[in-house]
């Protein structure tokens, strides 16, 4: 399914019915009071978010939702029908702007939660409420509320147990796909994930959700490459899974980039527990492997674990630490 994070839209509440003038007709009463019902309230919009949706796709193709309308009163005070509500599904982890895409009015973090977006007008009330000792036949009657109208953004942002980091073609969605049943796109060029993808590990009977987020570069939080579009998702993990390719020439220089980047967006990312992977072990000769690991020791005083995707060498090992 294409992923999709960002989709304004404009809703619109149910207006509600108007109120009714009328009085009772009734054989041998010959003035016969007022009878007239209330109008029904209209119909709220609701967003409500769902596990197992992960994209806004749905709301590309349509971007105006209206819920429906209260009935008028009817006579022997009958109250009108009230509009239907009109529920709108999200992700589990969208966040819901103005239209300044600025101010946050709501961020669903929670399953099945529910937030008004948009309340239906009251309905209006019939000449029956008007009567009084001093007025015994009113007419008097009062139209329906409109309901609320509103434009918003919806912006998602994933929510993961852990979130794969790492530059392009460091190794993040063969990860995924070695260690879930997800499966996204592979090849030996960079860039090869264009949209995070979401899988679920199960391991010794627990379960943890991984993010494969697309590969960073140098200058992403200023939007370059795929840019900042994809670090907001970084802030909804848990903990980060750093992976980087041993076989790169400068494995300080690979790990800092994508450190400094981090904290150049936010100094919330660079807090969260991180673990380190070295990749494509395989592909390097011990002595080779051996040196370039103990180099990297010298500048990062942290604990880290060598990985072969390929092959399947820890790659459980890491699962467990995770």
């Amino acid at each position: 399914m294409k992923f999709l994070d960002q989709a304004k839209i404009y809703v619109k509440a149910g207006n509600g019915g108007s109120g009714l003038s009328s009085f009772r007709r009734e054989k041998f009463v010959e003035f016969g009071g007022p009878n007239g019902g209330d109008g029904g309230s209209g119909g709220s919009i609701i967003l409500k978010s769902v596990n197992g949706l992960n994209t806004l796709i749905d709301f590309r193709y349509a971007q105006h939702f209206k819920a429906g309308n209260g009935e008028k009163g009817g006579s022997s005070n009958k109250t009108g029908h009230g509009g239907k509500n009109l529920t709108l599904r999200v992700p589990l982890g969208t966040q819901v702007y103005a239209e300044d895409k600025k101010t946050l009015i709501y961020d669903f973090t929670k399953e099945d939660e529910e937030f008004i977006l948009a309340k239906g007008g009251f309905g209006g009330a019939g000449n029956t409420k008007f009567k009084s000792s001093t007025n015994r036949a009113p007419r008097k009657f009062t139209k329906g509320k409109l309901g609320e109208e509103i434009s918003i953004w919806l912006e998602l942002k994933i929510i993961a147990d852990v979130g794969l980091i790492g530059f392009p073609n460091a190794g993040k969605s063969s990860f995924l796909n070695i260690s879930t049943r997800a499966r996204p796109k592979i090849a030996n060029y960079p860039f090869t994930t264009i949209n995070p993808n979401l899988g679920v590990v199960q391991i010794d009977d627990k379960e943890i959700v991984l993010a494969d987020i697309p590969g960073l570069i140098e200058g992403a939080h200023k939007g370059i490459g795929l840019g900042d579009k994809f670090l907001k998702h970084i802030e909804r993990c848990k903990s980060l899974l750093h992976i980087i390719d041993i076989n790169e020439d400068d494995l300080i220089r690979q790990y800092k980039v994508i450190r400094e980047e981090l904290k150049q967006y936010s100094e919330k990312l660079i807090k969260k527990k991180e673990i380190v992977v070295f990749n494509k072990i395989d592909l390097l000769e011990e002595r080779e492997k051996n040196e370039k690991l103990k180099e990297f020791k010298k500048f990062f005083k942290k604990k880290f674990y060598e990985i072969s995707i390929l092959k399947k060498e820890n790659i459980n090992t890491i699962l467990r630490i995770l």
